[in-house]
């Protein structure tokens, strides 16, 4: 992606993010298809990976293809994606969410 390009499809990315209404997740791959580059799913996980301290972004309702959380189990993150999934009333058994019922789209 050029320079330009990158930027316009963060800001996309973190635009369609910050719009997955609570109670429901979207896949990173989802996300990239909907951003308008398909094949991009990892690049929206680096950007996640990136945000800023602080940030009030949703990104915790992004899972992937599996319906899985993609941090490693037990781990920090982990734990705290499935807390906030759960708060909202998604359900999260084994790290694994319901696409079919939680899905955004």
């Amino acid at each position: 992606m050029q320079e330009e390009t990158k930027e316009q499809f963060r800001v996309r990315v973190f635009t369609l993010i910050g719009a997955i209404p609570v109670g429901n997740v979207a896949t990173y791959g989802q996300i990239a298809g909907l951003a308008g580059a398909p094949k991009h799913a990892r690049a929206v996980g680096y950007l996640l990976k990136h945000l800023p301290a602080g940030s009030s972004l949703p990104w915790h309702r992004v899972i992937n293809s599996q319906g899985k959380i993609s941090f490693p189990p037990e781990s920090r993150k982990f734990i705290e994606q499935s807390q906030l999934l759960r708060s909202e009333g998604v359900k999260v058994q084994g790290g694994k969410i319901a696409l079919r019922q939680y899905q955004w789209c």
